[in-house]
């Protein structure tokens, strides 16, 4: 899967950043922030809980 996206260096996440700000912009550029990184903490807290449970199926059998 990652190895259609290549290697992505400093420039093109500079460009990434610039089309953000265009699309965002400043103003809002923190709450964006934040809702991302609202998203990858529950999607990690999910991954472990799930990770814990397939432990537990498998210490039961």
């Amino acid at each position: 899967m990652f190895g259609l996206i290549g290697n992505i260096g400093p420039w093109e996440l500079l460009l990434v950043l610039v089309i953000v700000l265009i699309i965002v912009g400043p103003g809002k550029l923190p709450q964006v922030g934040q809702a991302v990184g609202k998203a990858l903490g529950n999607f990690r807290k999910a991954k472990d809980q799930e990770f814990e449970e397939q432990l537990q199926d498998k210490s039961e059998k």
